[in-house]
C-alpha cells in the first residue's frame, strides 16, 4: 500500500529548543483513512504558537488546521470519524468542546477526552487528534 506523506517536517526545526532529530509529517494517507497529527495553536507555515494564554483561540486555530490538513488530503470536516482531545486543565473542558462544536456541527464522530499535565510546549494548553476518511461523493 502506498502512503501519502503531507507537510513533513523534521523536529529540529519545530522544537529548535529540545534536542530533538525526528522526521514526521502532520498528515499521512494510507489507503481511505486520514491520520492527523495532533493539532496545537501553530501557524504550520512559520511554526509560530498562536494565541497564547487563549484556549478557545488556541482551539479555534487547532480546528482550522485540521479543516486545512484535511482538504489538502482529499478529506473535510464532514469525514471526520474520530476525535482525541489533550487539555492541560479540566477547566478548558467546555470553551474547547463549544469550539469543537461549532466546527464538527453534524458530524457525529466518537470523541475521547484526556486531561495530560503538559503538551510539548508549556504554552499549548489543548492539542487535538483527528482521524477522517477521504471523502466519497454521496456517501454518510
Amino acid at each position: 500500500m502506498n502512503h501519502r506523506r503531507i507537510r513533513p517536517f523534521n523536529t529540529r526545526e519545530t522544537y529548535p529548543e529540545q534536542n530533538l532529530d525526528n522526521d514526521l509529517c502532520q498528515a499521512v494517507v494510507a489507503g481511505d483513512t486520514v491520520y492527523l497529527r495532533g493539532q496545537i495553536a501553530q501557524d504550520l507555515d512559520s511554526r509560530e504558537s498562536v494565541a497564547v494564554g487563549d484556549v478557545e483561540g488556541q482551539a479555534e486555530k487547532a480546528m482550522a488546521n485540521v479543516a486545512m490538513l484535511l482538504d489538502e488530503c482529499g478529506s473535510s470536516l464532514d469525514d471526520v470519524v474520530k476525535v482525541v482531545v489533550y487539555l492541560t486543565d479540566i477547566r478548558f473542558r467546555e470553551p474547547v468542546y463549544r469550539v469543537m462544536g461549532r466546527w464538527l456541527k453534524g458530524v457525529y464522530p466518537v470523541s475521547t477526552g484526556l486531561v495530560v499535565s503538559a503538551l510539548a510546549r508549556p504554552e499549548w494548553l489543548v492539542e487535538i487528534d483527528v482521524t477522517a476518511v477521504l471523502s466519497t461523493s454521496g456517501d454518510s
